[in-house]
């Protein structure tokens, strides 16, 4: 039986927000109740007596969703999976289980323990495998590895038929292909309620990697200097970041506002084989910043609660001892691979809005200007981040666009918006800022006229990310072809949803359209 948390049990007012303090927006757009599921029997029959109630059903496994899909639901019933944690796949006919509500950082560590493998997932810990899977998650060792859905097996899905019973399903290539397919990168709350993923092969983790992180002060920035930053960055990625002996190369580049103090570049290497034996393209990466003038920060000044883990610890060192050249710029770290990548970081907890772009270019002289601008403007509340994480390598592998329903195969750098504040009086104007950066950073000569203020699909952009959804995106006509791509891709997620839910009772303003 699942936990039925009432409004009127103390711990509604925490169960009820996710990590996205916006939400729900008022006490009225609140859900009726919570239903807390303990495992996947419990969720099916937790499901059907809500179906059977009238009610509508909204899914939280991490509570990490940016938009209101989740804790908004007037009258209706939240249905918590996070506690459907197993890892056991015994008698799954598939080597390796991650449940729904398993924490990222959780699901390292045990599949690290257990087998010496790893899910190339996210660097924020506290997101759980249900939403960051289902729409196609991506992280450090992305670009070695590729995206987590182009490792997924198989999918147990609790599906609503057409009569409104909850039907139980294991979906792979075999059984059900159209919707598996759907489940790989369409994003959550689309389809049905995914209680479990499973791999036949996971990554060989890393056993060392190298963490480097420089910083650039606001105090000494000028327009130039912040443009060579960003063209310097943008095309290493669009040259000598697509050979695959850089795959292994991870890279951040932080753009803070100018309150923050600085902006920040980090990155986290292992060689292909998982050592870290030839660190010559980290060092060619490191040297072309060097007329820039870093110097050395710690991860405690990058903002973003998606960069590399970088801080002070042990220097580099040769096999004999000595240590490796370091012109004294950056800082410099060898670890374990487990020991940097298994941090449980939160993160959250404030009020937030978040926007995304796939780009397949390096910066425009256009493009940096306008960033600087916006970076530069003094906006009430706190401040915001432009997250410009590398991309490519092993994600873009043409023949996954087809097997998965992440089409953006083509980009060498992903950029994510953020904005957090704390004070709900703050909400225009921080709101506004976003808006305004991101129409007029997307209206300049590389968008033709009907897509001007969106990233959309041309020689320059690939869209948007759906796992960092955006309502604003709404107003467009075009959304879907934003998240989604020209080629038929979302006609086929619509067959999916008329056929898996046909009552569409997994929905939200930006679900798949029945």
């Amino acid at each position: 039986m699942s936990i039925t948390v009432s409004r009127q049990d103390p711990r509604f007012e925490s169960l009820k927000q996710g990590n996205n303090l916006r939400w729900p927006a008022n006490e009225a757009d609140a859900p009726g109740r919570i239903e807390v599921c303990q495992n996947a029997d419990d969720a099916a029959e937790t499901l059907q007596k809500i179906i059977r109630a009238g009610l509508r059903p909204t899914i939280r496994s991490g509570g990490h969703c940016y938009e209101d899909f989740v804790s908004n639901n007037p009258g209706g019933a939240l249905l918590d999976v996070s506690l459907l944690k197993s890892i056991d796949g015994t008698g799954s006919g598939h080597t390796y289980k991650v449940g729904t509500g398993m924490r990222l950082g959780d699901a390292y560590t045990e599949l690290y323990k257990q087998y010496g493998v790893t899910l190339p997932g996210g660097s924020c810990y506290a997101v759980s495998a249900g939403g960051h899977i289902s729409g196609g998650g991506y992280g450090v060792l992305s670009r070695l590895h590729g995206l987590t859905v182009d490792w997924l097996s198989a999918v147990d899905i609790l599906t609503v038929d057409s009569s409104g019973t909850v039907v139980p399903l294991r979906v792979d290539a075999e059984n059900h292909p159209d919707l598996f397919r759907a489940c790989r990168g369409a994003g959550g709350n689309n389809f049905g309620l995914i209680t479990a993923y499973y791999f036949d092969k996971m990554p060989t983790a890393p056993r060392e990697i190298v963490n480097v992180s420089m910083g650039f002060p606001w105090e000494d920035m000028t327009p130039e200097k912040f443009e060579t930053i960003l063209k310097t960055y943008g095309h290493y990625h669009e040259t000598r970041g697509k050979d695959p002996d850089t795959w292994g190369m991870f890279t951040f580049l932080g753009l803070s506002h100018h309150t923050s103090g600085r902006i920040g570049i980090g990155a986290q290497f292992c060689n292909p084989d998982g050592g870290i034996d030839d660190l010559k393209p980290l060092y060619e990466f490191i040297q072309l910043f060097q007329s820039c003038k870093p110097v050395v920060t710690t991860h405690e000044t990058m903002e973003s609660r998606h960069s590399p883990k970088v801080g002070i610890g042990n220097v580099v060192r040769k096999a004999d001892g000595t240590p490796e050249p370091c012109t004294g710029t950056q800082n410099m770290i060898r670890q374990r691979w487990f020991d940097a990548t298994v941090r449980g970081g939160v993160g959250g907890g404030a009020r937030a809005k978040y926007k995304s772009c796939y780009m397949k270019k390096s910066f425009t002289s256009a493009e940096a200007k306008t960033i600087y601008k916006y970076l530069t403007m003094d906006v009430p509340g706190a401040s915001g981040l432009v997250a410009v994480d590398s991309y490519g390598g092993a994600v873009n592998r043409p023949e996954m666009g087809k097997a998965t329903s992440i089409p953006q195969r083509a980009s060498i750098m992903k950029l994510q918006f953020q904005s957090y504040w704390n004070d709900a009086a703050d909400d225009a104007a921080r709101l506004k800022w976003m808006k305004d950066f991101y129409a007029e950073l997307y209206s300049g000569p590389d968008v033709d006229e009907k897509h001007k203020g969106t990233p959309y699909w041309n020689n320059n952009y690939e869209g948007c990310y759906i796992n960092y959804p955006d309502a604003d995106m709404l107003d467009y006509s075009f959304w879907p072809q934003l998240f989604y791509g020209e080629e038929g891709l979302y006609p086929f997620l619509q067959n999916v949803k008329k056929r898996y839910d046909s009552n569409n009772i997994f929905h939200h303003s930006m679900s798949i359209r029945p």
